[in-house]
């Protein structure tokens, strides 16, 4: 039995479709100043289930960072990502320690 092509072509739309949007994702965000140390003062994170190398566009009160993925974590029920000292800088949150962030 074949495949109708205009069934097939759907198919492989639909998947590349898939794979092509962005994963977005909301909750809480921390910072550590322990771990892998970036080079020439690269914005870094930690994220559990993101491919190393990708980066992350992380926004906070009006402000967006791109980090790259260094890192596994965080290991804190409810946090969806640990960002480094530096990035969490940019993003404005050092004071705060733990705040609400939108992940892409």
């Amino acid at each position: 039995m074949r495949a109708q092509p205009s069934l097939l072509f759907c198919l492989t739309s639909f998947s590349l479709f898939a794979f092509s949007v962005a994963h977005a994702e909301s909750g809480l965000a921390s910072y550590y100043g322990y771990g892998k140390a970036a080079k020439n003062g690269e914005l870094t994170c930690a994220h559990r289930t993101r491919p190393f190398g990708s980066v992350l566009r992380v926004s906070y009160s009006g402000r967006t960072i791109q980090c790259r993925v260094n890192d596994r974590g965080p290991f804190i029920r409810g946090r969806i990502v640990d960002l480094s000292v530096p990035a969490a800088r940019a993003l404005g949150m050092m004071s705060a320690g733990v705040v609400r962030v939108s992940v892409e």
